[in-house]
Formats: structure tokens, sequence, C-alpha cells
């Protein structure tokens, strides 16, 4: 499996001969100004909430792959009105998929779309994929929902939030590997605004101190899973 980080909470998963981009923001993001969206390939669109650090190239994207969108039903209908096509609405709970099965689990933020509209509530994936869990937490805060998912899985890998001010940060980050039951971690979400700068270093440092690991590849990076 190969996963390559966009910027902000924008990353593509390679497995099981598909391609699986989620949270497309990047044209907008000025850390990522030297990424071509036109060359990005994608089989499925995954939409974790409506913010517009999240969606800002999700229509361009959609059209140009022609990639089956998943998000969860405020924001597909949305995504609908933007005149995409190719949109398959969910909620939380499992859903199944050719690829397999999904499953939509809680976040604890905020939600609404780039026009205003209502964007029902934000969320988190956990997908297998070439024989592994993954979890993609969104954005969110630290919540005690998160235990449950080690109830449900044996996590490979957990995507996290970890700049803080909008979500947790990397000290809430570790917390949430424990009630996930998770040691393998990539970080997302700092860095891109002030309020989420954030010192990677230390970030490492400290889920080094409780004997996990957060990998922070570089914008445009490929690593395998």
């Amino acid at each position: 499996m190969k996963y390559t980080y966009y910027g902000q909470s924008c990353f593509l998963l390679e497995a099981d001969g598909k391609k699986f981009l989620f949270d497309p923001f990047i044209t907008h993001n000025p850390l990522a100004k030297h990424i071509d969206i036109k060359g990005i390939e994608a089989d499925y669109i995954l939409v974790s909430h409506g913010h517009a650090d999240h969606v800002a190239d999700l229509v361009e994207i959609a059209n140009q792959t022609k990639a089956q969108v998943i998000a969860l039903v405020e924001v597909a209908d949305w995504i609908r009105k933007q005149g995409v096509q190719n949109v398959t609405d969910v909620n939380f709970g499992k859903a199944k998929f050719d690829f397999g099965m999904l499953r939509t689990v809680w976040a604890t933020h905020s939600s609404s779309n780039p026009d205003g509209s209502y964007g029902g509530n934000p969320a988190g994936f956990v997908l297998d994929l070439d024989g592994k869990a993954i979890y993609y937490a969104g954005d969110t805060a630290l919540t005690v929902e998160m235990k449950i998912l080690a109830d449900l899985y044996h996590l490979d890998y957990a995507i996290l939030p970890i700049g803080g001010h909008y979500t947790m940060d990397a000290d809430d980050a570790v917390v949430a590997t424990k009630y996930i039951d998770c040691d393998r971690v990539i970080g997302v979400h700092y860095n891109t605004f002030p309020p989420i700068q954030i010192d990677t270093e230390a970030a490492i440092a400290k889920f080094k101190r409780e004997n996990k690991s957060l990998f922070l590849p570089g914008i445009g990076e490929t690593i395998e899973l």
C-alpha cells in the first residue's frame, strides 16, 4: 500500500489496484503550490466534511477523474449541486462498495458547506485495504467514541490531525492512539495556517516517548505502508 501526502488533510492511498483520494484541498494551500492537480488520478474520493479546506479542489478533481465521490448525506447533496454526477452518500456505520467495506465513524468537529449550507455531521472513515485496517479520523477533537475502534479492528495505521486549535494536537493524538490501540500514526492537518503551525520534531518525540511512531511525509512525498 502507498500513501502520498498532498498537504493539510489531503492524501492518496493506493491499494488493491485502486486509488483513494481524501479531502482534496491543494491549489489553495500555499505549501502545496508545486502540486499539479491535473496529474492526480483517483478511483474514489472520500470527503470527511464540507469545510473548504477539505473540498476546495473536489469538483475539479472529481470531474477530471470521474472518480466515485463518497460523502455523508448533506455534503453529498451539495456536491451533486456542483454538477458532480458520480456521488454516493453514506451515514454512520458500514456500507459495502466494490473495494470492500467502508465504516463511517464519529468525529467531534463542526461542518458546513462552502456556500454556508448545512453540512450535517463531520466524520472519519475506516477501510480494509491490502489486508490492512486504516483509520482516517478527519477533523476531530479527542473523543471517547474512538475507543470502540479498538474493539472492532486491529488498526495498522491511523491518520490523525495533530495541528491543534481546530482539532487534536499532538498530545491529544497520542492519547487517541491509546483509545484506538494503534502505534503507527500519520499526521495531517498541521502547518498550513498560522494557528496550526507546530514543532514537528517535538511532535515526533512525543510519540516516540510513548513507543509509538509518527510519520510526517513531505507534501508530494509517497511512502510505503
